[in-house]
C-alpha cells in the first residue's frame, strides 16, 4: 500500500470548510497539502515571474486565469514527484484538470456539497489576516482579541467578495465552473460526495475513505 504515491484532490466552494479538512487529512495520513491560493502568495510575496504576472489580474480583481494558475501549480508538483498530496483549490476548471492529467493521474477526488444557506452563514463571519491568508471564523474559529490576528497583532478584514450580497454571485461563479469538472471526475469514478452542515460529521467518513487507500499516522478521534 505504501509503494503507490496518493494523489487526492479536494473541490467545494468558498466556505466549504476544505481548508479544514485538508489540515486534518494531512495530519491524519502524513500528505502534503498543496493549496494553490497558499503558493500564489508566497509567489507575489517572493515577486517571481509567475507571481508578478498573477498580481496584476488580483489587483484589478479578476481571476487569475487558466494560464497562470497551471504554470505556478506544474511547477510545485513537479518539485513533489516523490510526495503523497493533496491538492486544495486546483484544479478549478475543467483546463486546469486536463493539464493536471499530463502529469499524473488521480486516486481520489473529494467535492464538498454544503448548503447555500450554511455558506451564506460562515462566510459573512468569516475575517481574513491578508498577508498570511490565515483564516478566521467569529462562530468556531474566533480570534484571541476580536479583529486581531492571534500570531502578529495586525488587523483582520473581511473580504469584499465575503459579504452577503457578493456570496450568491460568487457560489454562482463556481457551480458553473465545477460542475464539469466533477463531471469528469465522476465519469472515471474517482470521486465521493460528502453532504453536510457540520465538517466534524463529515470528518469521519472522509478519514474511512482515505484509511483504504493509505495508512493513518494519526487516529480520526485526534480532533
Amino acid at each position: 500500500m505504501a509503494s503507490k504515491l496518493l494523489r487526492a484532490v479536494i473541490l467545494g466552494p468558498p466556505g466549504s470548510g476544505k481548508g479544514t479538512v485538508c489540515q486534518r487529512i494531512a495530519q491524519s495520513f502524513g500528505l502534503q497539502h498543496l493549496s494553490s491560493g497558499h503558493f500564489l502568495r508566497e509567489n507575489i510575496r517572493a515577486n517571481t515571474e509567475v507571481g508578478d504576472m498573477a498580481k496584476q489580474y488580483i489587483e484589478k480583481g479578476l481571476l487569475v486565469p487558466d494560464h497562470v494558475i497551471t504554470r505556478l501549480m506544474m511547477s510545485e508538483l513537479e518539485n513533489r514527484r516523490l510526495q503523497h498530496w493533496l491538492l486544495d483549490g486546483f484544479p478549478r476548471t475543467l483546463v486546469q484538470a486536463e493539464a493536471l492529467d499530463k502529469i499524473c493521474e488521480l486516486d481520489l477526488v473529494i467535492t464538498l456539497n454544503i448548503p447555500f444557506e450554511t455558506l451564506k452563514d460562515r462566510l459573512s463571519r468569516r475575517w481574513i489576516h491578508p498577508p498570511s491568508g490565515r483564516v478566521y471564523n467569529l462562530d468556531f474559529n474566533p480570534p484571541h482579541v476580536h479583529g486581531i490576528d492571534d500570531i502578529t497583532g495586525e488587523p483582520l478584514v473581511q473580504q469584499e467578495d465575503d459579504k452577503p450580497e457578493a456570496v450568491a454571485a460568487r457560489l454562482r461563479q463556481y457551480k458553473d465552473v465545477a460542475k464539469p469538472v466533477i463531471e469528469l471526475y465522476k465519469s472515471r469514478g474517482v470521486l465521493h460526495q460528502f453532504s453536510g452542515t457540520e465538517t466534524n460529521k463529515i470528518w469521519p467518513y472522509v478519514y474511512t475513505l482515505f484509511s483504504n487507500k493509505i495508512t493513518p499516522i494519526q487516529s480520526k478521534e485526534a480532533y
